[in-house]
């Protein structure tokens, strides 16, 4: 019989429109405004420091919905609005001191019983729920640059090892690094060793006014190893400051070959997130010089606590920081504070090979920083800004190597219990493998994050009722079935969304906007069509039948295309256009399957099986 769904194909619709109300409902459920409160290694959060919260509270006049401690050891402040937050984390922070994470978070209002079968509400992105976006680039070229002053060293102790006698190991400007030798016997030599020992080197011989020289150069696929190195090093650094923060769902991801995002929601105070995020800094660990070393294998370097106090290091960098895999403060024998750090595979070879003939000898951790200053010149009556990177150096700590060390070892001589927590934390955060600087800096606040959930709500509403309006005025009951899908679509939508775990941006719903218009026009083509083929003769059931037949190409055709570019969106694009291309797939998706299937179960439901001479369309 025409236009009769089989009882399973009925069943099935309403299970799948079933499921998608249920996971939709958790967005009937806004989120409240909270302050989040967390220990540290040495402190935790207990009922007697929730009470302490309150009476904070309290006496700065604050108004709260409720605190509570959740399971994991975090007290929780539910607040009435984002004014109240801002003021409740900073009462919490001066009554805590510094001792505990306080942060800014969004609390779940979502049922227990929602929530238990996994059920939770649609993420918003920055341009909604308010916070801070940093765009960040990488140096590529330090990377590069860090990468060879650590072969040089590497090289020179090679040399030495198989008596190669050699005159200087210098990194050029131009990326190579230069070996003079005292013969061209020496330098072949030196040459078949660095080619068997070093896959990643172009060697090239020369020889200049009878000197014999070897130049180095890194492969092309070697320098790209060592960007994208430099690239997933910094976002795992980045990612745990960024945790120091307790920034509820933050967002750290690589934009294009040398620039990452990152996304704060619901931190105001843009200040302290950048100056998080923002230590571009790094490690070197080496050696004290020795009486007989020359001046020109020496630096002199202050220490950061005390610049006066100065000490003499060689310029050789035995690792860097980005060898350390963890690091730990504890106190030795004597009750003095130290620092126990554990190396990666490679970081304990090097640091074996060179202690071993260095005991007795002291060892710098050296503190690099990265950092710029804003150069104003005025070039043709026009002011131009340019931003010079320099590097500024410390010494943290210069300890006595009691025995050759490897992957695990101990840095003594600290000062303070303080200054080998802070040194230990440093460690284990991780360094950055290569510069950062910031790019772009811009902040969104919540109340403007929450004009823009009002105006793009109230811009779904609006496109929603007219599209509503037309198609009952138009289609008369098949556009009140039509709207009827059109509804259950957007709930669809929500679902799946929800389900996704998908970051609802302010061109996310531009995307549901445009969206709604898409669904409704497989509606119009299938409308159109039925009234077609109904001009044209057929029978009311063979003229719906035919109706949604011969329009299912079309509709197919007309959102498959529309699928594939918003998935070239999704590929290529970066932050806002992701979030319209998420919403805009989904959409097309959930739109495919109300326009074909719910609304032709409605018109079945409606019109199957009976016996019409016409139909209102």
């Amino acid at each position: 019989m025409l236009n009769r769904y089989p009882l399973w194909k009925n069943l099935m619709i309403l299970l799948v429109l079933a499921i998608a109300g249920l996971y939709a409902a958790p967005n009937l459920y806004p989120d409240d405004y909270a302050v989040q409160i967390s220990g540290t290694r040495t402190t935790q959060v207990d009922a007697d420091t929730l009470t302490r919260i309150e009476s904070a509270l309290e006496a700065s006049g604050i108004q709260v919905k409720g605190t509570e401690m959740q399971q994991d050891g975090v007290a929780l402040v539910r607040l009435p609005s984002s004014d109240a937050q801002l003021a409740a984390k900073d009462a919490i922070s001066d009554q805590l001191g510094s001792d505990y994470v306080v942060a800014l978070n969004l609390a779940p209002t979502t049922p227990d019983w929602l929530g238990s079968m996994g059920a939770g509400p649609m993420k918003l992105g920055l341009d909604l729920r308010g916070g801070v976006h940093f765009l960040l680039e990488v140096d590529m070229a330090q990377a590069v640059g860090q990468r060879l002053d650590v072969y040089v060293s590497e090289i020179k102790t090679k040399l030495r090892e198989e008596k190669l006698r050699y005159r200087v190991v210098d990194h050029l400007e131009d990326g190579r690094l230069a070996i003079r030798f005292i013969d061209a016997e020496t330098r072949d030599a030196a040459s078949s060793l660095l080619l068997r020992t070093y896959q990643e080197f172009l060697v090239d011989s020369d020889d200049v006014d009878g000197e014999a020289w070897l130049y180095v150069n890194l492969t092309e696929q070697t320098i790209r190893d060592i960007e994208d190195y430099a690239i997933k090093q910094n976002l795992t650094t980045l990612r745990n400051r960024v945790n120091e923060l307790g920034v509820a769902e933050p967002l750290v991801q690589r934009q294009g070959r040398n620039r990452i995002v990152v996304q704060l929601p619901g931190v105001q105070d843009a200040a302290a997130a950048k100056r998080i995020i923002g230590k571009t800094a790094n490690l070197e660990f080496r050696l004290e010089a020795g009486p007989d070393a020359s001046r020109a294998d020496t630096e002199i370097y202050g220490f950061r606590d005390t610049p006066d106090r100065k000490a003499t290091l060689e310029k050789d960098v035995i690792i860097t920081g980005s060898s350390v895999s963890n690091a730990q403060a504890a106190f030795d024998e004597n009750g003095m504070p130290q620092v126990s750090i554990t190396l990666d595979a490679k970081g304990g070879q090097m640091m074996s090979r060179v202690t071993r003939n260095a005991i007795q000898r002291r060892m710098a951790v050296l503190f690099v920083e990265h950092k710029q200053r804003m150069l104003v010149q005025t070039i043709d009556g026009e002011r131009v800004e340019k931003r010079i990177p320099y590097t500024e150096k410390g010494i943290i700590s210069l300890a006595t190597i009691q025995s050759t060390l490897g992957n695990s070892f101990r840095i003594t001589g600290l000062d303070s219990a303080q200054e080998s927590s802070e040194l230990a934390l440093l460690l284990r955060a991780g360094a950055l493998a290569a510069p950062i600087y910031f790019v772009e800096e811009r902040t969104v606040g919540p109340s403007l994050g929450a004009e823009n959930i009002e105006l793009g709500t109230l811009s779904v509403q609006i496109g929603f009722a007219l599209v509503l309006i037309f198609m009952l005025i138009y289609y008369k009951t098949f556009g009140l079935l039509a709207n009827i899908a059109l509804t259950l679509n957007l709930v669809l939508l929500v679902a799946v969304m929800s389900l996704l775990s998908a970051t609802l941006t302010l061109p996310g719903i531009a995307g549901i906007v445009l969206t709604v218009g898409m669904a409704v026009d497989a509606n119009v083509l299938i409308f159109e069509r039925i009234k077609e083929e109904l001009r044209n003769g057929l029978p009311v059931q063979s003229a719906i039948h035919a109706g949604f037949s011969r329009a299912f190409t079309t509709i197919l055709d007309a959102n498959i295309t529309t699928l594939i570019a918003a998935v070239i969106l999704f590929a290529m694009g970066t932050g806002p256009v992701k979030g319209f291309a998420v919403t805009l797939s989904v959409g097309i998706l959930t739109s495919m399957f109300t326009a074909l299937l719910v609304t032709r179960a409605l018109v079945n439901l409606v019109y199957g099986g009976r016996t019409l001479k016409k139909v209102m369309i």
